[in-house]
């Protein structure tokens, strides 16, 4: 088998995991809030994380260097998460994922000002188109109180996860995976309690939602393994188009499970996020190659 279609089988299981994980955060947004949430998937991850360090004796590769960078790209996927969790609440699955999949262009914009890399007309052009993209998903709804705050509560997690992927490309430079995993999942444990309980109460699950919080942690964890062991088999013009079927997919479960409409806006603006999103990776890997 070649790496490719390994990079494609490993794809699927991300693709499959994005698309449970927000199946299930619909599920429990019933009981629990966003905080709350995240709380409890921080701590499944964590579990997780300080099994496989045990179990695999890889304590070693924990380092506590850069600390400060690592809760500054924590707190910011934190923000991330909750927000885009939120969102899932408020407007359809298919529309939070068109607008998550701005979150590449939205690197290619940060990345001059983070890390000094140098910015393109051709770039700024596809960061443009994405943004087109945005306006002709939100404008049928725009005026729409619930929907205009579940549309930019999206758009918000995009830019947080743009800038948690700067602040990894950092990371990933001098820390293993398994150091940035254990101090993501250990850093938004803390923030996950700090913000949950500033109310003075906290939610306890019951039920069906137990096991729908051990799926999403198993699920958060999963996703982005697979999506880094598909990154290190095939290059990402390769990879991320993959991870777009997530949008015809998504559109299909809203419909199926939550009745919900697939509009012309929707297909249009996700068609040209993700034509921007391609041309822009196909862009980035000239420059490399050049």
């Amino acid at each position: 088998m070649t790496p490719t279609a390994r990079a494609a089988i490993w794809m699927s299981g991300a693709i499959g995991s994005f698309s449970v994980m927000a199946l299930a955060g619909r599920a429990v947004s019933l009981q629990l809030d966003t905080f709350e949430l995240m709380l409890y998937r921080s701590f499944v991850g964590l579990s997780i994380i300080l099994a496989v360090l045990t179990m695999t004796g890889r304590w070693h590769m924990v380092s506590r260097r850069n600390l400060g960078l690592h809760f500054t790209r924590n707190l910011a996927h934190f923000a991330g998460q909750n927000l885009w969790f939120y969102a899932l609440t408020l407007i359809p699955l298919a529309q939070v994922f068109a607008l998550e999949f701005t979150s590449p262009l939205w690197v290619v914009f940060l990345a001059p000002f983070l890390l000094g890399e140098r910015l393109t007309l051709s770039q700024i052009l596809c960061v443009a188109s994405g943004f087109v993209g945005i306006l002709i998903i939100t404008a049928p709804t725009l005026f729409e109180p619930a929907t205009t705050t579940g549309t930019l509560a999206a758009a918000l997690s995009a830019i947080c996860f743009a800038l948690t992927a700067v602040f990894t490309r950092k990371l990933t430079r001098d820390h293993s995976t398994l150091s940035i995993l254990f101090w993501l999942t250990s850093m938004q444990l803390g923030l996950g309690l700090i913000c949950s309980g500033v109310d003075g109460s906290i939610a306890v699950p019951h039920g069906l939602n137990i096991l729908w919080l051990f799926v999403i942690g198993c699920a958060g964890l999963l996703a982005h393994t697979c999506l880094t062991l598909a990154l290190s088999l095939a290059p990402a013009s390769v990879v991320i188009p993959i991870d777009f079927t997530r949008l015809p997919l998504i559109a299909l479960a809203g419909a199926v499970f939550y009745d919900e409409p697939i509009g012309i806006a929707l297909i249009i603006g996700g068609v040209i996020i993700v034509a921007a999103n391609i041309v822009s990776i196909r862009l980035s890997d000239n420059r490399r190659s050049a």
